[in-house]
């Protein structure tokens, strides 16, 4: 495990897309395989207070734990220069699969996390891990190590979203210790806060 950078985002997006499917393989639903990544992973590494570990072995990276302490700022961060440059390269409307309209859509809507869970859990993170790793304690190891870095920078709280197609990562969580919290609909909200 190690500090993960902006040199590893052809591996992150790789682990992105191999597990964008609540879990599983999400290739075949999408023709730009980059796109998961560029919602879900990029922006975590060159966002400049993220906190990113990535976990490679022989065949390179197969996993990784990426997190933000101030949610708030990393979607105004989202706005203003992460995103700009992805809706003029991916115009509202293209996509050459359903699933790939889907998250150009995404790449065109303003997010905002519910304010609600922000007051006390105001970073969140993102893991994910390839079958190879996944059951070798990797998953505790590579969230405790950032969890530990936002306690440590003065975070109160960290919460996660869960699709609620995924059945194996709740009791994941719920091992770590994370708790179900309020949220908006469409994913399952996990939350833990700092001793």
């Amino acid at each position: 495990m190690r500090e993960g950078s902006l040199h590893d985002l052809p591996g992150v997006y790789r682990v992105c897309l191999l597990t964008g499917r609540a879990g599983a393989d999400a290739t075949p639903l999408h023709a730009d395989p980059d796109l998961l990544g560029h919602l879900w992973a990029g922006p975590y590494l060159a966002f400049p207070d993220a906190v990113a570990r990535v976990i490679q072995d022989d065949h390179g990276v197969a996993g990784y734990c990426l997190a933000v302490p101030d949610t708030t700022a990393f979607e105004r961060w989202l706005d203003e220069v992460w995103l700009p440059p992805l809706r003029e390269r991916h115009p509202l409307g293209s996509g050459s699969t359903p699933a790939d309209r889907a998250l150009v859509e995404r790449l065109h809507t303003t997010h905002r996390t519910d304010a609600v869970l922000l007051a006390e859990h105001p970073a969140h993170l993102h893991v994910d891990l390839l079958p190879r790793l996944q059951g070798q304690g990797w998953g505790r190891r590579v969230v405790d190590d950032v969890v530990g870095e936002l306690s440590r920078a003065g975070v109160p709280g960290i919460h996660l979203g869960v699709d609620p197609a995924n059945s194996v990562a709740p009791g994941f969580y719920e091992r770590l210790g994370f708790m179900t919290v309020a949220g908006p609909p469409g994913a399952r909200w996990y939350g833990i806060r700092m001793a």
